[in-house]
């Protein structure tokens, strides 16, 4: 077959590859989108979106399970997991549909269906089809890893085969305290599960701000989720009946089901990477800071480049390379300004520097604030329990930091971007008016106590 010629050819339809693939036909360019699998990718059909989706279902159980104290006499007779993913599959099918239509609609784009591979810096071959670029852009997105010795399947599984349970088991471990693991953690346990979460470090969510970590571990004990911080797996072993793991130092832990929930790896190996000269580090591939690997004009985008490994982050690497290559000249995406959220229950939201980060780059010369959820009003009403906490470079700088922990912190993790991205003093959000009541309004009183003029709060 004679070689296919196009401005941009794109390997992986994911968030980062359909995005780059949508900017870039509207910029007027030639794009071939190819994908193995489902356009969409890991976060709409294995990520994303269908956790999310079994999160709000363990929010409508927890919501009836406790409708007493809210006045209203209801019972949770059962889990319907048929029903759960009859609807987890409606939103995934619905968003899935919607997204084929506007790759469709993209005259612009030729989408082709097959397993891909970089044959050099300006060819993807597919099949028996030779696809040409003058830019070749890598989305080949991450896959579930696991660890030495822990065989998946059986009983011992990790978040793709947990998507599809059929019951929800009496008692679960979950390995691994990161994003995944404390989300399914917090599923299986709405869902009526026994669940011991356990982590190799010292302590839940690491990436986050340490008093975040402490708020949830504090969360999950009340909510009876067991976290065993500190503690590494020395084998796994199961049959019919159980699971049971064992932990270095003897003790042992019996389940029905293992979630190994251990990070993302990226989806790199035996697509011609290393030969077509790529710099590789442990399977990642390596470029600068406009994505950009040095080997002719390749790109690479989402969570193949080093860096925290969010659907959102790939999109955002998607624009920016289509606009890039169509010389608008974009600013590069700075992976300190990305909003981060957790779905468990509760919900973190974060953006900016832990207060640790911003000592190491401003010394000792920067100033927090906490302000606790218990002197808003729409926190009382949810009955949820947290805090947002601010860190200032400085008895006078910007804010460059936000860490919120509580019922639906994510939705406010929009504002708490705006703020640190156009480095907001204080005194500047202190003046915006907030509504009340609204969670929202808590990001406002602890911008107001950080300015030196509490309400609600200790200055």
């Amino acid at each position: 077959m004679p070689a296919e010629a196009f401005d941009i050819v794109i390997l992986g339809a994911g968030s980062g590859g359909y995005a780059c693939a949508l900017r870039a036909a509207q910029l007027g360019k030639t794009v071939a989108l190819v994908e193995k699998d489902k356009l969409g990718g890991t976060c709409l059909h294995n990520g994303c979106i269908p956790t999310k989706a079994l999160l709000h279902s363990a929010e409508v159980a927890d919501t009836a399970r406790e409708s007493a104290k809210y006045g209203v006499q209801a019972t949770l007779e059962s889990i319907d997991l048929s029903g759960v993913h009859a609807y987890k599959d409606g939103v995934i099918g619905r968003l899935h549909k919607g997204l084929q239509g506007l790759v469709k609609s993209a005259t612009a784009i030729t989408y082709v269906e097959g397993e891909g591979r970089l044959a050099s810096p300006t060819t993807v071959v597919v099949g028996d089809r030779e696809l040409q670029g003058e830019h070749v852009v890598l989305a080949t997105g991450s896959y579930a890893r696991t660890l030495p010795g822990v065989e998946i399947g059986g009983r011992v599984m990790t978040s793709d085969q947990a998507l599809s349970l059929d019951e929800v088991p009496a008692r679960a471990i979950v390995l691994g305290g990161g994003v995944i693991g404390v989300e399914f953690a917090s599923v299986l346990r709405s869902f009526g599960s026994e669940v011991t979460i356990v982590e190799a470090l010292d302590r839940l969510v690491a990436a986050e701000d340490p008093a975040v970590s402490k708020q949830l571990e504090r969360a999950f004990r009340k909510r009876k989720i067991v976290a065993r911080t500190g503690a590494r797996v020395a084998g796994v072993s199961q049959d019919e009946d159980k699971v049971t793991v064992e932990l270095e130092g003897g003790q042992t832990l019996e389940a029905e089901l293992l979630l190994v929930a251990v990070g993302r790896g990226p989806r790199t190996e035996g697509l011609g990477y290393e030969e077509a000269g790529l710099t590789m580090d442990r399977g990642f591939v390596i470029t600068d800071e406009r994505l950009q690997t040095g080997v002719g004009t390749v790109r690479a985008i989402g969570d193949i480049v080093p860096g925290p490994q969010l659907a959102h982050r790939g999109f955002a690497h998607g624009i920016f390379v289509a606009e890039d290559i169509a010389g608008l000249d974009p600013a590069p995406v700075r992976d300190h300004l990305i909003p981060k959220v957790t779905y468990c229950d509760p919900e973190i939201a974060s953006v900016g520097l832990s207060e640790e980060q911003a000592r190491e780059q401003y010394g000792d010369d920067v100033s927090t604030y906490e302000y606790n959820l218990g002197g808003n009003g729409k926190s009382q009403i949810l009955g949820t329990a947290g805090f947002i906490k601010l860190v200032r470079s400085g008895a006078e700088g910007p804010v460059v930091g936000v860490h919120m922990v509580g019922a639906r912190m994510g939705e406010q993790v929009g504002e708490a971007q705006l703020i640190v991205g156009w480095e907001a003093l204080p005194e500047d959000v202190a003046t915006f008016i907030h509504a009340h009541p609204t969670q929202n309004e808590a990001l406002g009183e602890a911008h107001l106590a950080l300015a030196g003029k509490p309400l609600h709060a200790h200055a």
